[in-house]
């Protein structure tokens, strides 16, 4: 059933993508724009809108139509929705929103994939061979999710009766929920990888929520819980990673740390798992929920904008490119040192937007600078919420404390991010008008505050 979902949601996608590049080239003559931005995902939206803003409060409007954005998909998705649908708080349809409805009029979409990257040209290839030229370049083009690094994932997802899911896409974020009711007794086991993944504190924010399912239905004591991450530590911030693992212990979940999920055997329910001295372990489970790897996008890492691992090469602190003064990147994509989050985004796209306008406007950077600030909203239970705020060096960064210290989950925080964070999300992020935690108004802190 979920294959065939899949090839359909894919095929749909392919003719949507086709009569939108007709009407792109049919639409417009205009191969050349003021700005381009590359992906209509969470970074490219807020940070399209904020520029065009940004001209605009200026007094130096932009035309309607000089600022592009290049994507060919046909829906935006809300990700961090995607775990409450996984703990059964959120319907999936809720999580993603027709792309097209969310472009306003004066953003120009052309909607194809780039192949390539030109920048000593200032221009981008895209599937149809067309040449967009620009110039200023904003690459938001997320990462790429290798589920077919783990041997057998794909099978064993697609399959209903698997009792493996994942939170990961839209396609399988609901059978998670599925999964998680089902089972009555058994082991439950969830994976991280190590290295880079999107919100890093997602992997495990499903699993507390399935403990807590099941303590509430009486199911508890028939259901064995383990934790298998690559990782070293339960979270990268010491300070919540201590607590994590205090809770992890109190309710006896199983920590295993620097196993990496290298094989599914869906038939069998074993998973592999390789160790950090090479050898591999097998491990029976009854629920599998897998994190997949991940990694920059193979059009990014082939592309002379990209880094030594492949991420696209920025100063970490002003989001222009380290050679290339008219590119710029934020969100998944870029090689910032921090967190890949939604909220990372908030802070980002304001601190881009600022230093574009302003090189395109004097020559020069502004003043405006990011300091790495990232959240991750980490869910414990129902009801309740550990509010992770940091920043570069792994240093916390809370917004909230005043309230009392974050490292302690509370009942406010988890409404943040059931109800306020979607909400925000929709009204106000991709529209260019929230700011994080600076709310309407972005300020622009030095690198040492």
């Amino acid at each position: 059933m979920l294959a065939a979902r899949a090839n359909t949601l894919i095929k749909s996608r392919s003719t949507w993508a086709a009569s939108r590049v007709r009407y792109a080239s049919t639409a417009s003559e205009k191969d050349k724009f003021k700005v381009v931005v590359v992906g209509s995902g969470s970074g490219g939206l807020t940070v399209a809108n904020q520029i065009y803003n940004r001209f605009k409060s200026a007094g130096k409007a932009l035309k309607e139509g000089d600022v592009a954005v290049i994507d060919p998909a046909e829906f935006h998705y809300y990700q961090p929705g995607w775990t409450l649908v996984g703990a059964g708080l959120k319907e999936k349809a809720s999580t993603r929103r027709p792309l097209a409805s969310l472009i306003p009029s004066h953003l120009a979409l052309i909607a194809e994939n780039v192949t390539s990257f030109s920048p000593t040209t200032s221009s981008v290839t895209t599937t149809s061979g067309r040449t967009i030229s620009y110039d200023t370049l904003v690459v938001a083009t997320g990462l790429q999710i290798n589920w077919g690094n783990i041997a057998g994932l794909p099978k064993a997802l697609a399959d209903p009766s698997s009792g493996v899911s994942s939170i990961y896409s839209y396609d399988t974020c609901d059978k998670v929920w599925h999964d998680i009711e089902a089972l009555r007794s058994g082991r439950a086991i969830f994976t991280q990888p190590a290295g880079v993944v999107k919100c890093a504190g997602a992997p495990q924010k499903i699993m507390w929520m399935a403990w807590d399912r099941y303590q509430q239905t009486k199911r508890g004591d028939n259901i064995t819980i383990d934790f298998y991450t690559g990782m070293p530590t339960m979270f990268s911030v010491k300070k919540y990673s201590d607590e994590l693992d205090k809770l992890r212990v109190r309710r006896g979940v199983g920590g295993h740390f620097q196993h990496n999920l290298v094989a599914v055997d869906s038939a069998n329910r074993k998973a592999t798992f390789k160790r950090a001295d090479g050898t591999t372990v097998n491990e029976d489970y009854t629920l599998l929920h897998v994190t997949p790897q991940m990694g920059p996008l193979d059009v990014i890492k082939n592309s002379p904008i990209a880094d030594e691992v492949g991420w696209v090469s920025i100063d970490k602190e002003t989001l222009q490119h380290t050679k290339y003064p008219n590119i710029w990147a934020l969100g998944d994509c870029s090689s910032a040192p921090t967190s890949k989050t939604a909220a990372a985004i908030t802070a980002q796209a304001p601190v881009l937007t600022e230093n574009l306008f302003s090189v395109v406007d004097t020559g020069k950077l502004s003043g405006a600078r990011y300091d790495g600030y990232t959240s991750c909203p980490l869910l414990t239970g129902y009801g309740q919420l550990m509010l992770a705020e940091f920043k570069y060096g792994l240093e916390p960064k809370e917004t909230f404390a005043i309230l009392g210290d974050q490292k302690s989950p509370k009942r406010l925080y988890y409404h943040f991010k059931k109800d306020l964070f979607p909400w925000s999300y929709w009204n106000f992020m991709v529209k260019g008008t929230w700011f994080g935690t600076w709310g309407i108004r972005p300020r622009f802190p030095a690198a040492s505050d």
